[in-house]
């Protein structure tokens, strides 16, 4: 089973070569604990975070 690559700039999950989000190339597989942000203006978490985008995120990433 593959581990999912987590983008280091914006802490997105991604499956291509590219982030969706900062178009970015740059990933890890090393990071700890996921959220699931169903709507950002709402959501307590993402914006403590910054987040303005909903999608899977990680809180910390190596």
């Amino acid at each position: 089973m593959a581990k999912d690559k987590v983008c280091k700039k914006c802490k997105v999950f991604v499956d291509g070569p590219v982030c969706p989000q900062c178009k970015g190339n740059k990933f890890s597989t090393v990071y700890q604990g996921k959220i699931n942000v169903l709507d950002a203006n709402k959501s307590y978490v993402a914006k403590q975070m910054e987040l303005k985008e909903k999608g899977k995120y990680v809180i910390k990433v190596r």
